[in-house]
């Protein structure tokens, strides 16, 4: 339904039940028939739609098994009384045309609101729209204009006009890769001196300065970049080679990436161009000190003991320590242990949450037996406002140091747990005291 809205302020929706087959005309001349004169003159139906004042009633009705259903809609500009009036009479009607019927008002809605409510929301849709197409504006732009930097960097080198970066004349090591877009993404790192050999045919220029240069070979992580590791190892004096992880390419990587593959990089011997290493080249495994004392006792006497001894001393020097373990070498650096987190209780987690909260703000929150906060206050003044106001606190949460004295008041007062940064001098510790700090929760 189309509503003027010059002229609609309210709609009043009603539902109509008739037992007999009914239409629409039938529905409208009952309205107007039967609520003529029962409003007196200033509400007369006929009049107010001449006027204006009330719209087109609208009636959607059909019938089923004899009996027939709908529902009828009356824009008004009234104001409210009169609106919520003429809805009222339209439950007077009792038949429609030469069937017995009931109207029933389902609403008087008011259309500005329904309005308002569209607008808020529509507002929102196109808010959003604003800020993502502002926000990848912004991103673009930037992008952009670090593009434009990098291309204007990029230049072609040697009579092959190979896309190089702009150090490429200037360092003494050299990064060789794939393609134009692999020397564009690590100009995006701020590696500056690398060059492209575009193909698998290795241009003369790569070969050349690969004789003067220590040349690193950093290619995909696919077969196309072992053919051209392969290419490169025959032809070129390749000092090291880096890779792409598998299945990813030198102009896919993000700078996190480049870098790590850069430092993981082996020397070209060890490179095994055309079958590389499934998870990189395993460090040779190195002895341990233990395991060679063991073997020293499995030896025969007489060659453990054969230069192990001067003038009847064994070999030490003056300060007593063994000259064989000092130029043993160092055993493998065994890799960081993975750290593991704690597992924090939810009690334990909303502590924490609120003693991060107060970091820094020298303020201390009382916490109640169901977990509120029940107070807030300065740290230097807590334990005379305990001591003065006596409360049901299950919890101290505050920014400071837990005292021998807090600790009693706390333990005299029935509270259970304190949660602070630090530990100060504590010598005596209430059993009914739990005190958690900063340290226990990281």
């Amino acid at each position: 339904m189309t509503l003027d809205p010059s002229t609609t302020k309210y709609l009043i929706k009603a539902k109509i039940s008739a037992d007999g087959i009914v239409e629409k005309p039938d529905v409208v001349g009952a309205i107007f028939g039967q609520t003529e004169g029962l409003l007196g003159e200033e509400l007369d139906l006929r009049d107010m739609q001449k006027s204006g004042r009330i719209g087109r009633i609208e009636v959607e009705i059909s019938s089923n098994k004899g009996k027939a259903e709908g529902e009828i809609l009356i824009p008004s500009s009234l104001d409210q009384v009169e609106t919520s009036i003429l809805a009222a009479s339209l439950e007077t009607i009792d038949r429609v045309g030469p069937c017995k019927a009931y109207i029933g008002v389902l609403s008087v809605e008011d259309v500005r609101m329904s309005k308002r409510t569209k607008i808020i929301d529509r507002a929102k849709e196109l808010l959003t729209r604003i800020l993502e197409d502002s926000k990848s504006t912004s991103e673009d732009l930037t992008e952009a204009v670090k593009q434009s930097i990098q291309i204007q960097e990029i230049m072609t080198y040697g009579t092959e006009r190979l896309p190089a970066g702009p150090n490429i004349d200037d360092s003494d090591s050299i990064i060789v890769v794939e393609g134009r877009n692999d020397v564009v993404n690590l100009l995006k790192a701020g590696i500056k001196n690398a060059i492209a050999v575009e193909g698998t045919n290795v241009p003369k220029t790569v070969q050349e300065l690969s004789k003067e240069r220590t040349v690193t070979a950093f290619v995909d992580g696919d077969r196309g970049g072992e053919l051209v590791l392969k290419e490169l190892l025959q032809v070129a004096e390749i000092d090291f080679v880096a890779r792409a992880p598998p299945g990813k390419e030198v102009e896919e990587l993000t700078n996190k990436q480049i870098m790590k593959a850069l430092r993981n990089k082996v020397p070209a011997d060890q490179a095994n161009a055309g079958n590389p290493p499934a998870a990189g080249p395993e460090p040779p495994q190195q002895e341990r000190p233990e395991q060679r004392r063991d073997d020293r006792r499995d030896q025969p006497r007489d060659n453990r003991d054969r230069g192990d001894r001067r003038g009847g001393r064994d070999r030490r020097g003056r300060d007593g320590r063994d000259e064989d373990r000092e130029f043993q070498p160092a055993p493998a650096q065994q890799p960081p242990q993975p750290k593991v987190e704690k597992t924090l209780t939810d009690e334990q987690r909303k502590y924490f949450t609120m003693l991060k909260e107060l970091s820094g703000s020298s303020k201390a929150r009382l916490v109640g037996p169901t977990g509120e906060v029940i107070g807030e206050m300065e740290v230097k003044d807590l334990a005379d406002s305990l001591k003065a106001n006596p409360r049901e606190v299950a919890a101290i949460v505050f920014d400071g140091v837990v005292s021998q004295r807090l600790m009693d008041i706390a333990a005299e007062l029935g509270i259970k747990d304190l949660v602070g940064s630090k530990m100060g001098s504590v010598a005596k510790y209430p059993n009914s005291v739990h005190v958690w700090l900063r340290s226990d929760f990281e």
